[in-house]
């Protein structure tokens, strides 16, 4: 997504368009409600890293998947056979 970001940036620039209109474009500027957009974009980035975070603690607190047994096999296990 962000090398389509450039892509379109490069654009920009080869039909002649400053990088304050450019900005313009991607910011919402020429819409009705620029302000709310920005709001609305800037809330919903918000949400998707906080659930990104806590998706990613809640991945690593639990080690087995649910269902499973936990492993009971230990080291001295091994050293009485050979």
């Amino acid at each position: 997504m962000l090398g389509n970001f450039f892509q379109l940036y490069k654009i920009g620039k080869e039909l002649g368009l400053n990088k304050k209109e450019i900005n313009r474009i991607f910011l919402f500027d020429d819409s009705r409600n620029p302000l709310f957009f920005k709001i609305l974009m800037i809330i919903i980035f918000i949400f998707l890293g906080v659930f990104v975070i806590i998706l990613g603690i809640e991945a690593s607190r639990h080690i087995y998947p649910a269902g499973t047994l936990y492993s009971t096999v230990k080291i001295k296990d091994f050293k009485a056979k050979k």
